[in-house]
């Protein structure tokens, strides 16, 4: 899950980290009045989307007064931003963040993030921040220092006056860094991050650091443990499908194709996206109901799937385990019986109570093409899609 700057700053901040003061709004009507409660003379009103580069795209804008304040917000407000990282079609603004400037002496990019190759959080921190970072790790890689961390001692004592070092701060300046690692660490761990990102991290004239941006990515698989997060899930930047997805804990990724999948298992999913390639078709999506699914989870998961437009034919490929295939059936069942199907459904059942689960879908009265193995509903569910697309 991804968190809009004004939610990984008001995180950062139980944990010590100092953030500029500043509110976020979606009326732009409620923009004078933040300006005038942070009391300065000069604000930065930036948009609040889950992507970078807004800074190159007109996405944070310096303002001098209220009036101005008023104005940026509501061009911004309801507008689509378009940066290198939305794509063409841009991202809707729902929130702008107003927040104090501050005088800036010097900027400084840190992060945090999962290194799948080490497997291990690595600590990136970087001599010059801002907007650019990635073409400055590429032409000036000197400029980045990357840090492994363990995961239960977190940064030591070495790593750190090697990043300093590295990042020219001084001595006495390197004891307020650490102070920021460690909380940075701390938030990180304790909120299951995937990455948790300062950029840049400012020094203030008087010497102080603060973050002036960050971003924060939380692992989906952990959200169970954090229901404090409740209040961010209304605030994503999702589909209705997706949405619907998560509310029900099924593993969905929209995809391009037109043959939707519904599969047991992430292997298996991945396994039955590659089969259907094999027999030139695409698959729709990325569809996970798990390995203990109940009937209501197969039904949304089914209705998720007839909802996409682009779907010409749907492959249920099931192995069952502990998910047992006639709880798959009954939920196919209820689906169509409550939604309806106008599209060719290609089901492939094996494992725990599969007898079961062919006798309800044979006695259920629906138009069903069975497949003897995985290889053969590929093939069906490619056949059928093309056929559908032809019309």
């Amino acid at each position: 899950m991804k968190l809009y700057e004004f939610q990984s700053k008001s995180l950062l901040k139980r944990y010590g980290v100092c953030v500029p003061r500043g509110t976020a709004i979606s009326d732009y009507n409620d923009a004078a009045k933040i300006f005038q409660e942070i009391g300065r003379s000069r604000c930065v009103v930036k948009a609040q989307i889950h992507a970078g580069g807004r800074g190159k795209c007109g996405g944070v804008q310096f303002v001098n007064s209220p009036e101005e304040c008023t104005a940026c917000a509501a061009r911004m407000l309801g507008s689509r931003l378009i940066t290198r990282q939305t794509g063409p079609e841009g991202a809707e603004v729902k929130y702008v963040f107003i927040e104090e400037a501050l005088p800036i002496k010097k900027e400084f990019y840190l992060a945090l993030m999962i290194d799948r190759t080490l497997r291990t959080p690595v600590l990136i921190a970087g001599s010059e921040g801002g907007v650019g970072i990635e073409e400055i790790s590429k032409s000036s890689p000197e400029k980045i220092a990357i840090e492994p961390v363990d995961i239960f001692s977190g940064i030591h004592p070495f790593q750190l006056r090697r990043i300093s070092s590295r990042l020219g701060i001084s001595d006495s300046r390197s004891i307020q860094l650490g102070a920021i690692i460690d909380s940075l660490f701390s938030a990180f761990v304790q909120n299951d991050c995937a990455l948790l990102e300062i950029n840049p991290l400012a020094m203030t004239d008087d010497g102080a650091f603060y973050a002036l941006d960050a971003k924060m990515e939380t692992d989906d698989n952990a959200l169970y443990r954090h229901p404090e997060f409740e209040q961010f899930i209304s605030t994503q930047e999702t589909s209705p499908a997706e949405a619907l997805a998560r509310k029900h804990r099924l593993s969905y990724v929209s995809l391009d194709g037109t043959i939707g999948c519904l599969v047991n298992g992430a292997g298996l999913a991945m396994a039955t996206m590659d089969i259907i390639k094999l027999h030139g078709g695409e698959p729709a999506n990325f569809l996970d109901v798990g390995g203990d699914a109940t009937q209501e989870q197969v039904t949304q998961a089914f209705k998720i799937i007839l909802s996409d437009r682009k779907v010409k034919s749907v492959f249920v490929n099931i192995f069952g385990g502990i998910m047992k295939c006639d709880v798959i059936a009954y939920g196919i069942i209820q689906a169509i019986k409550e939604a309806g199907i106008h599209i060719p459904l290609v089901v492939r059942l094996e494992g725990t109570n599969v007898e079961l689960a062919k006798k309800a879908l044979d006695d259920s009265g629906l138009h069903i093409l069975s497949a003897k193995n995985m290889a053969e509903a590929a093939y069906m569910a490619v056949e059928a899609s093309k056929r559908g697309a032809n019309k």
